[in-house]
């Protein structure tokens, strides 16, 4: 497989929330390594989006990862205790990131139960949250760059996908953001 470069990343944050869809993130920690293929994204983008962590250029110590290189891993917390992967996607000199909603487990299945406390796959990573558990991401792969051949989660091609294979929805719980909430930025794979 193909590892995704730097320049997959430095592009509209849009078009490269639909072209994860279908990648392969690998996630190895420690020794353990396990697979899922990329089924559901969004697009946060910048300092435009109110929907966007970087808003209105509101720079702070969580979020000043969303101008970093291109590939780089944003991982947050939400509701103190469950994390969310990101990975920053802009093109030069702007900000934003794609948001991984959800993935279809290739490998490592057992693992993933172990972690997630649970012998259903349907339920490894069909959430932000459960795909973080399943695959071992937290906190402490935020600011990796994903490109790079020692990064503990990579990024590696998939299969292309057809325009009609891909669809568009309005992204999930983000109420407060007036007008964004209404922005179709939510790409998913339609057969998942």
């Amino acid at each position: 497989m193909k590892q995704l470069k730097p320049s997959f990343f430095t592009r509209d944050t849009i078009t490269v929330s639909k072209a994860l869809l279908g990648t392969y993130l690998v996630s190895k920690i420690g020794k353990h390594k396990t697979v899922c293929q990329i089924t559901e994204t969004e697009a946060y983008c910048g300092t435009t989006d109110p929907a966007c962590h970087v808003y209105k250029s509101k720079i702070t110590e969580r979020n000043k990862v969303l101008f970093s290189a291109p590939g780089t891993i944003y991982v947050y917390s939400i509701y103190g205790m469950y994390c969310c992967l990101n990975f920053v996607a802009h093109k030069k000199s702007f900000a934003g990131g794609v948001f991984i909603r959800a993935a279809k487990p290739v490998s490592g299945i057992p693992l993933m139960k172990k972690r997630r406390t649970t012998d259903s796959e349907s339920a490894l990573t069909d959430g932000p949250s459960k795909l973080c558990i399943s695959l071992g991401i937290n906190k402490k792969q935020n600011t990796l760059n994903s490109c790079l051949k020692s990064s503990p989660i990579k990024l590696f091609k998939g299969p292309n996908l057809s325009a009609k294979q891909i669809k568009s929805g309005l992204r999930i719980n983000i109420d407060y953001a007036g007008k964004a909430k209404h922005w179709p930025w939510r790409f998913y794979i339609k057969s998942n």
